[in-house]
């Protein structure tokens, strides 16, 4: 097949000249306007098709057929669809379509073109391929695109299939997992997705309604380069564009749109760690490491190389947290892991001394275990305990603390409550809360009575902290039961905006620092640094192109807060 002009025969061979052809195109225009296509283009041999008829199956797949219509888009690059758009009018009653040609040499936007070909169905869209030939008839007026807004046109998708589309409003990045595998965006109307167990209001967080997939104009795997990074080399959840214009089409199960017009970006800067802690502060966080396995081909670093990257990025992040007192989650269930990463951390001591972490007294079973890291020339470290009862995956830890300035005393329980995944087919399965839900209000019934039974004695007055990962969003059964035993979150006064993790282009909490509400007093500032679940997994060490830094250094977000410490004895 090849690209044809409208007019095979030489102008002069058939007595046409330049003066002539001046003549013969004014006389139409000053008649009739601007030209009619089918006026533009050469006879076709055959009936010509409306893409109106084509798209209602008034034709028949592998017919043969003639189109005649503008070229939309084009993504005909290496490595991108292989073809062009037709559409024929403008506005809610056009008609698009996608012509598959591989080969071929591209069109340009805004041409009439005359296409031969088969109609044709490639993963259940409809197309046309095995061309014949096609004509390039001239310059065309770009239609109009459809403007389109979410929610409010969501239902109405499917009635727009390979139509040049607007949406005007800002759309904000709410997942970015498959950029770096297939280079597409989850974008959404209205701010990025909230989990509805984090505020409880399901009908507030109408993810399909309010999302759409920017793609890359191309289906092929691990895209080189990455599209639509900054400069930074990364594209953050809560990047925001506007104005997106594009190909409305449906694939793999989403609506998704291939740009026509570049886009512009805001937001999505990556945050600064979070300020140094006075002296008068005593900083308490907890960070998720997800996986920190000394040995290799296990959970963590299947090769060395990976696992130098995970040691240099969890490094990176805890230095720069810069906290006395760390609850870590997810450690290999081995004493080298926890030496392994004390002696890490010392190599560069801070200002504010080095690093301890006690032995966990009975770790349990599990291939991971919680930890705690602290720095003695700030806190003397009097005991820790464990409760062994079964209904822990991962026995929590307690470590009892004094100050060593104030001499106030303070119990630190870091735990990791039963995951979401893993789902049983009967008894504890997900009925709106994630499977293992009634297991992990079971988890926190007991932790707040164990918490009780250590409350004795020398320690009677003395508040305690839980610090970790709950696996539960702020509004769902064990947050709760926590609420409603006194345990106040620390540092997020507002849970529709706290989110330290991202699941399926929804960000929720559930990594916490919850204490009674003396100790709430005490915190002069605190919140989640976003230096993980914001980013895409290719950075991650294991990723496709790691980061240097701490960026992505797990999948959860650190949460930090600091205490006054010179403040008398709290209950």
């Amino acid at each position: 097949m090849e690209w044809l002009p409208c007019n095979r025969q030489s102008r002069r061979a058939r007595g046409i000249t330049p003066r002539r052809v001046y003549a013969l195109l004014l006389i139409p225009l000053l008649l009739a306007g601007p030209l009619a296509a089918r006026e533009s283009c050469p006879d076709p041999g055959a009936p010509v098709s409306s893409l109106h008829d084509l798209r209602s199956q008034a034709v028949a797949e592998g017919d043969t057929v003639v189109v005649e219509a503008v070229t939309t888009g084009v993504f005909m690059e290496p490595d991108q669809l292989g073809g062009f758009y037709l559409q024929q009018g403008a506005g809610r009653d056009a008609a698009g379509i996608f012509v598959y040609a591989p080969r071929e040499t591209p069109p340009a936007p805004a041409r009439q073109l005359q296409v031969h070909g088969e109609l044709t169905r490639h993963r259940g869209r409809l197309q046309i391929s095995r061309l014949r030939s096609v004509h390039d008839c001239g310059p065309a007026r770009l239609p109009q695109p459809l403007e389109l807004r979410l929610p409010a046109d969501a239902a109405r998708l499917d009635h727009y299939p390979d139509l040049l589309v607007h949406l005007p409003q800002t759309l904000t990045v709410t997942a970015n997992r498959d950029l770096g595998r297939y280079g597409t965006l989850t974008l959404a109307a209205d701010g990025r997705l909230r989990h509805p167990g984090q505020t409880g209001d399901a009908a507030a967080h109408d993810a399909s309604a309010r999302s759409i997939e920017l793609d890359d104009a191309s289906y092929r795997a691990n895209p080189d380069p990455v599209p639509y990074l900054d400069t930074s080399g990364t594209r953050r959840v809560g990047s925001t564009t506007t104005g997106l214009t594009g190909i409305l089409t449906h694939a793999f199960g989403r609506h998704r749109i291939h740009p026509t017009a570049p886009l512009e970006w805001q937001d999505g800067e990556r945050p600064e760690p979070p300020p140094a802690p006075t002296e008068t502060q005593l900083r308490i966080a907890t960070a998720n490491l997800e996986n920190d396995f000394v040995t290799l081909g296990q959970r963590g670093a299947q090769t060395a190389a990976e696992r130098d990257r995970q040691t240099a990025k969890i490094d990176a992040l805890l230095s720069r947290l810069d906290a006395d007192l760390i609850g870590a989650v997810e450690l290999e269930n081995s004493a080298q892991a926890r030496s392994a990463l004390v002696q890490r951390l010392n190599r560069t001591p801070g200002a504010r001394g080095p690093y301890a972490a006690p032995e966990h007294p009975d770790a349990g079973g599990d291939a991971i275990k919680v930890g705690l890291l602290y720095r003695p020339e700030r806190l003397h470290l009097i005991e820790t305990r464990t409760d062994t009862d079964p209904v822990h995956n991962r026995p929590p830890l307690l470590g009892w603390f004094e100050d060593r300035e104030s001499s106030l005393r303070l119990g630190a329980v870091v735990v990791h409550f039963k995951a979401k995944v893993g789902c049983p087919e009967h008894g504890d399965v997900d009925r709106g809360q994630g499977c293992w839900n009634m297991l992990r209000s079971e988890q926190a019934q007991r932790l707040v009575e164990w918490i009780g039974e250590q409350r004795q004695g020398k320690f009677a007055d003395t508040p305690v902290l839980i610090l970790g990962d709950l696996n539960a969003y702020a509004a769902e059964d064990p947050l709760q039961y926590l609420r409603k035993a006194g345990k106040q979150d620390l540092v997020h006064a507002d849970a529709a905006q706290a989110y330290t993790y991202v699941f399926r282009g929804q960000a929720g909490q559930l990594d916490y620092l919850l204490g009674p509400p003396d100790l709430r007093e005490r915190v002069q500032r605190g919140g989640s640094w976003a230096v993980n679940a914001d980013e895409p997994v290719f950075l991650g060490y294991d990723g496709r192109l790691p980061a240097d830094g701490p960026w992505r250094a797990s999948d959860h977000d650190p949460v930090w807060a600091d205490l006054q410490r010179s403040t008398g004895q709290r209950r």
